[in-house]
């Protein structure tokens, strides 16, 4: 995805400065990459006008840190100006593998710290910035988004603390629910579907897919991801098939009523391609428990298609899952944290969606639109055209 120079011809909406969390400094690298290369190559008539200043950089990502006291209190620092800058705070909160020493152990940092050093790096820019916007691909306790019994609202109630410190923007991938934007209806929040992303993937991972209803399946593993598989399904124009979880509800583990089955509505799987579309893989129990009722059902190939994959129990049971047949292909974004035992995983596939965000950002940056950006379904069709041609797609340009 290359962007369309015709889109910023606009003055910017200050200078476009990018502060990274080192929880998600590998991603960060790639997008201000992308902005580099796209703002030298830009034929831009204005870049001379004093408004234009810093247009084009080495590097947009501002100097900075969150360094710890040995108790484990920590302080933020940003090394460089932020007067009059657009800026960007990216923190990836499920990134478990940064460890900090509290009195001589160590300690792996949570989303609660991650979250926390995000806010010392909103005050560290102490209100001079002209906007900021936070990018927390992973929404903040966004699983915990609506009150069944006497439970908090962590997830409302952390966007409304960062929009009374001074965040204008919050842009996030796959919300768990993103109706929680209610919590800040003064303040611009975008969810983000990285639908194209994931077919450019599926496609280039997989030469002999057979997209029609006849052949393939999009399959929601419960009721709540139902919205995201019609949309792959209507993209796809194929048919869509559903789970539901029946649960004791005489019974809580965990903090939550133990899944007895999962039960399916739909036409026939056997045969077919079926695609299971989630926004996260936590153990992934529920998700091979699915695979495993659709090669029941004689299902040809199951692929896990997911935003975030965080495996927290591990990957044996995804090993033992391939090797029995259960399994084809899991798809997840590298909006996470991926460990380099998941990325050398046969089974496995990462859906880069580093130039996506860079497009958001330059966009942005120059008060464009992104609405064309989140309507991904010409490009989705595009793709799909090429690869009925050549069972693969190229690089996009576009």
């Amino acid at each position: 995805m290359k962007p369309d120079d015709s889109k910023f011809s606009t003055v910017p909406v200050g200078r476009l400065g990018i502060i990274v969390h080192p929880s998600c400094k590998d991603l960060c690298d790639k997008i201000d990459q992308y902005i580099v290369n796209w703002r030298k190559e830009r034929n831009h008539n204005h870049k001379s006008n004093v408004v234009f200043k810093d247009y084009e950089k080495d590097s947009f990502i501002i100097p900075s840190t969150c360094a710890r006291f040995g108790t484990g209190e920590a302080k933020a620092l940003i090394s460089d100006s932020v007067r009059g800058a657009d800026l960007y705070i990216i923190a990836d909160v499920l990134n478990y593998s940064l460890e900090y020493t509290v009195c001589g152990h160590k300690n792996h940092m949570s989303p609660d710290d991650i979250y926390a050093d995000v806010k010392r790096l909103i005050a560290a820019a102490s209100g001079k910035p002209k906007s900021i916007t936070v990018i927390m691909p992973f929404l903040y306790e966004s699983r915990q988004h609506k009150r069944s019994s006497r439970e908090s609202l962590d997830c409302a109630f952390a966007l409304q603390e960062l929009a009374s410190m001074g965040v204008d923007n919050v842009l996030t991938f796959d919300a768990h629910d993103p109706r929680v934007q209610n919590a800040i209806p003064l303040k611009g929040f975008d969810n983000i579907m990285p639908t194209y992303q994931f077919i450019k993937a599926l496609l280039r991972s997989t030469n002999d897919l057979e997209i029609d209803a006849d052949h393939m399946m999009i399959i929601s593993p419960d009721e709540g991801a139902m919205q995201r598989a019609m949309y792959f399904a209507n993209v796809l124009e194929v048919n869509i098939g559903m789970f539901y979880k029946r649960r004791d509800y005489s019974v809580v583990i965990d903090g939550r009523n133990p899944i007895v089955a999962h039960e399916y509505l739909g036409e026939s799987v056997e045969g077919k391609d079926v695609m299971i579309i989630d926004d996260m893989i936590s153990s992934g129990e529920s998700m091979l428990d699915v695979a495993r009722e659709l090669k029941r059902r004689n299902a040809r190939r199951v692929f896990c298609i997911s935003t975030f994959g965080m495996f927290t129990n591990g990957l044996d049971s995804f090993d033992k899952a391939y090797e029995e047949g259960l399994i084809y292909k899991v798809i997840t974004t590298n909006c996470t944290y991926q460990t380099p035992e998941l990325l050398e995983r046969p089974w496995y596939v990462s859906c880069d969606v580093s130039k996506y965000i860079a497009l958001l950002i330059d966009s942005l940056n120059h008060e464009a639109s992104i609405s064309a950006l989140l309507d991904p379904h010409d490009r989705i069709k595009n793709r799909l055209a090429e690869y009925a041609v050549t069972h693969t797609i190229k690089e996009d340009n576009n």
